[in-house]
């Protein structure tokens, strides 16, 4: 490595007043150190945590710091639950390198022979709370300077900034800025781990809700699946619901609330909460939906959502759907051929517009219907018809039972990677020899 390494990277006015650190009695040079300081600040402002990603935020924090103070950089985060002072390097885990990673090999003097680079200087800078600079011996025996700062942010300490510096040492000034940019960072990380643990209490909240649906009758095999979007995107109010009724009959249910976030999910359970009481008077879909409608178009507060309704009658093989602005189901045959369920569609739920109609079709054994929110097949600048069309194009070995349904189409239309929220529920006719009679009347 030349002599001149530890200037690359840096501007020419940096390097200069680099040089002339020393120089107190010349207050042009200091203006120009604050002066390039902070420009150095604004600069790291746009640059260290664009994202809420943590990894990423630490990877730009090397790279900025190779790229106007050092030769080599790497950022050291605490371990889940090894404390804010931790006494061992193993403690830490390194996420981020940038700069001639090589130089990262470095050893430091009071450190072991098979110790991380900088590992004492780190836990000490993380203990002290403050920057720590040290020496080090680069591979090939060429002396260079470390410096070690925490990441520190409302007076947490979520991990320690390594740099080195082949053939010198950091300047006041030059320390002063990593340790901002390391506190710009700290900052950064604290603000990703309180929206992760945001997401994680929507994620929890709708996985528990979502839990324990109400379970059919015997007579009905029943799978479901709820699939959260990319780990960036809000909660949202997709759900599902199943309602035992009379004579063996098992109302299925599949909903999506508007709406990301918390507020989706509360909203969502508050539409469960209103279908199971209204279901339990054993009304046919549509006037199920029409109540519901009524009960919902009178708060305000609530968000529109989308419901689609399937009565499954099992001893007369007929199910009766009806929909509020919802797609449409289908039905894989034993040959594990789809169709789609043409239900009219009303207008969403809690527009107090109403307008809700029942249609009905055989339901046979051999047949598995697929009930899903609109995740599973909408995609981003696609025709909705061209969506269900490439549903309805999916084929199913025969004789594939409920699980396998689900898992296969999941699989076939890349539910685990879709832009929102999925949830899907597959359900197939059992025989089963306790089965009330049927329901007198028409469906």
């Amino acid at each position: 490595m030349a002599g001149a390494a530890p200037e690359a990277g840096r501007s020419a006015l940096e390097v200069t007043l680099s040089n002339r650190e020393g120089s107190d009695a010349d207050p042009e040079a200091d203006h120009a150190r604050l002066l390039a300081r902070l420009h150095t600040m604004e600069e790291a402002a746009e640059q260290i945590g664009t994202t809420l990603d943590e990894q990423t935020t630490c990877a730009e924090l090397s790279r900025f710091m190779c790229r106007h103070l050092c030769d080599a950089a790497a950022v050291d985060l605490l371990i889940e639950g090894s404390g804010t002072r931790p006494r061992s390097p193993e403690a830490l885990r390194r996420v981020a390198t940038a700069g001639l990673v090589k130089v990262l090999e470095a050893r430091f003097p009071d450190e072991g022979p098979d110790g991380p680079a900088g590992g004492s200087a780190s836990l000490r800078a993380l203990d002290e709370g403050h920057p720590v600079t040290s020496a080090a011996t680069l591979p090939g025996g060429r002396s260079a300077g470390a410096l070690s700062v925490p990441l520190v942010a409302h007076d947490r300490r979520y991990g320690v900034l390594l740099a080195l510096r082949a053939g010198g040492s950091f300047t006041a000034h030059e320390t002063a800025t990593a340790q901002y940019l390391a506190r710009l960072a700290a900052v950064q990380l604290a603000q990703a781990r309180r929206y992760d643990a945001v997401q994680r209490t929507a994620m929890d909240l709708q996985r528990a809700l979502l839990a324990e649906p109400g379970r059919p009758h015997p007579n009905l095999e029943l799978a479901t699946r709820y699939l959260p979007s990319g780990g960036h995107a809000l909660v949202g109010g997709d759900w599902f619901e199943t309602v035992r009724l009379h004579y063996g009959r098992t109302l299925l249910v599949m909903g999506d609330v508007m709406g990301h976030g918390l507020d989706a999910a509360v909203d969502m359970n508050a539409y469960r909460s209103h279908l199971r009481y209204i279901a339990s008077t054993d009304l046919p879909p549509h006037r199920v939906l029409r109540q519901l409608d009524a009960a919902v178009a009178g708060d305000e507060s609530r968000r529109p959502a989308t419901c689609l309704l399937a009565r499954v009658d099992p001893a007369r093989g007929i199910a009766a759907f009806a929909s509020a602005g919802h797609l449409p189901p289908a039905v894989f045959s034993r040959e594990g051929v789809a169709g789609l369920v043409h239900v009219p569609v009303g207008p969403p739920l809690g527009t107090g517009a109403g307008g809700y109609e029942l249609v009905s079709r055989t339901l046979t054994p051999a047949d598995t219907l697929l009930m899903f929110t609109d995740g599973l097949v909408e995609r981003r600048g696609e025709d909705i018809d061209a969506s269900l069309a490439r549903l309805a194009g999916v084929r199913m070995p025969a004789g594939a039972g409920v699980t396998e349904v689900l898992d296969e189409v999941l699989l076939r239309l890349d539910g685990l990677h879709a832009e929102d929220d999925v949830a899907v529920l597959a359900a197939r006719l059992r025989h089963h020899p306790g089965a009330g009679p049927a329901e007198p009347g028409a469906v």
